[in-house]
This record gives C-alpha cells, sequence and structure tokens, in this order.
C-alpha cells in the first residue's frame, strides 16, 4: 500500500514544476515514504534518510509516512531532515514544497492525531503498463498485541463503492491489464459507508476493460464463503489469496490478540482448495513471538506442513515500542526465532515447488512483464506462479494462454504459448 501511496503522492506534483529522478541522481528535493511495521523498517527508514543526506546535503529532505506519524521528533532530529509529515499530512506535501526554498533549522513538523481521524484519502498507482494498484480502505480496528499499525494509521475507513468504481472506469480505458486492490484490511470494506466488500467485488466484475483483478492480504475471519464462492466463478478476480495466519497455535493467537483461531484458517482454506484446486495462497507467520515456546512452534509448523499452502512470508517477531506484546514475558532469544524462521522459511520453498509440479501440464494464463532478464521475460500466472518465456516483444504486457510445461533452472514454470 505504501508503494500505492508513494506513487499517487507523486503523480500530484505539478510537472510543471517538479521533474522525477533516478533517486541515484542528485536531486534538489528527496522524498522519503516510510514504514514501521517491523524495527527492521524503522532502521531501513533511517539507512535511507541518511544515505540522501550524505548524497547531497544541501538538498531538501523530506520524510513521510507511518514512521513519521509515530516518531516525528526522532526523524527531526537527524541533522539534514528538512520536512516531517504524518500519515494524512503526507498528501500535501506540495503544499509545504511550494513554500520550502532552503534547508529549514529546526525541521518543519506536522503530524496530526490520525486516530481520530475519519477521512478516506484515495490512492492509485501510476506509470506500470500491466498492473495498477488502488487502495480501497485504509486503517485497521483490530489491534493486535505486536502491531502499530492503527497508532501510525488510525480507524479503519473506506472508499464508497460509487467513487471507486469511477476511479477504477478510468483505468479501465487505460487499459492496463491488472488491478490490485489494496488496504490495511481490505476485508473490512465498507465498515464506514455502510457497504460491503463482496458488493464492491460485484460492482467491480461488470466494468469493461478490467481484466484481472488481484486482492491484496485479507484476514481469515472476514473472508466469507460469499467471498470465495464469488472469487471461484469469476472470470476476472484471480484464484491467489493472501491470508495472514500469524500462528498456528491458539495459545500464542490469543497472546497476539488476534479474532480468531486456527480451525478458521483451516476451514477457510479447506473451502477454497474444494472450490479452486490449484488455487495460489500465501499465509504470514510470525515466530519467536513472547511466550511462544518450543511445543508453541512445533504446534505451528506441523499445522502449516498439513495445510496446502502455497508459500510463507516469515517474520521474526519484532518489538514494537507501544504495543501490550512489548511488555509481555517470556521473549524469545534472536537465534531461536532465527532458527524458527528458518524452518518455516525451508517449508515455505517446499511448499512452493510443491504447487510448481501441482501445476506441470496444465493450462494457465500469464501476464508477461515489460522487463527482459537474459533474453527471458516473465510473468505471473492467475494463482500467482512465476513464468518464464524467451524474450518477444510482442508479449510485453499482455496475457497469454498457455502450457505449463516443467520448472527451469531458475526455478519458474517453463512455459509454450496456445495458440
Amino acid at each position: 500500500m505504501n508503494f500505492t501511496e508513494t506513487s499517487f503522492i507523486a503523480s500530484r506534483l505539478p510537472e510543471d514544476k517538479f521533474l522525477r529522478v533516478n533517486p541515484d541522481e542528485k536531486a534538489d528535493i528527496y522524498v522519503i515514504n516510510t514504514c514501521t511495521v517491523t524495527a527492521e523498517a524503522d532502521k531501513k527508514c533511517r539507512q535511507a534518510i541518511r544515505k540522501f543526506i550524505s548524497q547531497s546535503p544541501d538538498s531538501i529532505i523530506a520524510v513521510i509516512g507511518c514512521y513519521s506519524q509515530l516518531r516525528a521528533e526522532e526523524i527531526a532530529a537527524i541533522p539534514g531532515v528538512d520536512i516531517v509529515l504524518g500519515s494524512k499530512e503526507k498528501f500535501r506535501l506540495v503544499n509545504y514544497l511550494k513554500n520550502i526554498h532552503e534547508k529549514k533549522l529546526p525541521a518543519i513538523i506536522t503530524t496530526g492525531n490520525i486516530t481520530e481521524d475519519k477521512i478516506f484519502i484515495p490512492s492509485l498507482s501510476a506509470g506500470d503498463r500491466t498492473r495498477t494498484f488502488i487502495k480501497i480502505q485504509d486503517g485497521c480496528d483490530y489491534h493486535c498485541s505486536y502491531c502499530t499499525v492503527p497508532l501510525a494509521r488510525g480507524r479503519s475507513r473506506n472508499a464508497e463503492i460509487k467513487s471507486v468504481i469511477e476511479e477504477l472506469k478510468k483505468v479501465a480505458e487505460m487499459e492496463i491489464p491488472e488491478l490490485v486492490l489494496t488496504g490495511v484490511n481490505i476485508g473490512d470494506f465498507g465498515k464506514s459507508t455502510g457497504e460491503s466488500f463482496t458488493g464492491l467485488l460485484k460492482q467491480i466484475e461488470t466494468i469493461e476493460g478490467i481484466k484481472r483483478i488481484r486482492l491484496s492480504s485479507i484476514e481469515p475471519n472476514l473472508l466469507n464463503d460469499e467471498i470465495i464462492e464469488l472469487i471461484s466463478g469469476s472470470k476476472k478476480i484471480m484464484p491467489h489469496f493472501h491470508i495472514p495466519l500469524q500462528s498456528g497455535s491458539n495459545k500464542i493467537l490469543a497472546l497476539m490478540h488476534r479474532r480468531y483461531k486456527r480451525e478458521v484458517f483451516s476451514s477457510v482454506i479447506e473451502k477454497i482448495k474444494k472450490l479452486m484446486p490449484l488455487s495460489g495462497i500465501g499465509a504470514d507467520v510470525i515466530t519467536g513471538f513472547p511466550g511462544e515456546t518450543d511445543s508453541d512452534f512445533q504446534e505451528t509448523f506441523s499445522f502449516l506442513s498439513g495445510m496446502p499452502v502455497t508459500y510463507l512470508h516469515v517474520f521474526p517477531y519484532s518489538e514494537r515500542p507501544g504495543t501490550p506484546a512489548a511488555t509481555y514475558d517470556n521473549k524469545v532469544k534472536t537465534e531461536i526465532k532465527n532458527s524458527r524462521r528458518k524452518r518455516l522459511t525451508d517449508l515455505s520453498k517446499k511448499k512452493n515447488m510443491e504447487f510448481k509440479i501441482l501445476n506441470i501440464n496444465t493450462i494457465n494464463e500469464v501476464l508477461f512483464e515489460n522487463t527482459v532478464k537474459n533474453k527471458m521475460i516473465s510473468g505471473f500466472t492467475c494463482n500467482y506462479l512465476k513464468s518464464e518465456y524467451p524474450d518477444d516483444k510482442a508479449l510485453h504486457g499482455k496475457i497469454i494462454k498457455v502450457f505449463v510445461t516443467g520448472i527451469n533452472p531458475s526455478g519458474n514454470l517453463s512455459v509454450k504459448l496456445i495458440d
């Protein structure tokens, strides 16, 4: 979603006053849109800030987004930072840039009280000829014990279906093959407008010109039978789901303040696979949460081993200031977290390879990208498997029906075109 918002903010800068350049070039202004979901994200943000200050010490440095919202004073204290804008104010970046012509001391800081904000600001990525991201929802009401997102982005809120459809009709006219719906918690769509996510999907399906719709992460307790059945019968919504699990131990899920037990996750997966046997299913997992014993981890590992997931995003627990989990006892040592992470990462590779093998000798469709590497172009199947084919410019940005012939040395699917 940060990518979507970054693209949108950049597109709002008047072209007669601003020229976007490569990050490695010298610029008059550097804008860093930040994330704060983990301690590693904070670290990367600080590194990026210091890199550009060192690269061009006389340039204006603006730091915006979630990290700015929660740690504004900390960022402003970095010598060379000129503007710090929070999660809402970042969308008014152009107003601050118009009025700054030289480095400021002290830095301009504007964050506001995002936790009380009820205004939804839409965002749409631009400039990619194969894929467009649209933000349909923001914020979160879940307050998981490890997460700072509600603190950085506020309460759950969304656009009205009518306004989303109007925006997507414009996208359809641009002839971009794939559309990705993003948000902090997209399954919560409709909560602030009295509508529903299913209602939105049904409306999007009717838009001529939109060929592919892909969903970003959706909570297992919000992925109901109606949504699954709609997707299974759809010719536009891809059979690809990313469902956060976080733990396969009900004890740890309770400590995390998650709103489901692992049985909910397994029943959702069972429903999906019954209707869409070759659907791609990814999951998020956190290892080393405070209080996670070897037995708890083994429970998660065994649970996932028995699930027909096709890949995992594995994160070692990262303590975030201001969250309940930061005060929990029984912290897990870093070396144990890393060991558990490796086991789950290896399991993910195994699951993904099994899924690729399952797709051999099947017919699928690939949206080929515009980039070429080693004389090969690549793209993703409907169920989110990377595929490669000898470069042919006529295929760039096109959805092509293919037959999966095998797995090549790089680990991607080999395909041949179907006339």
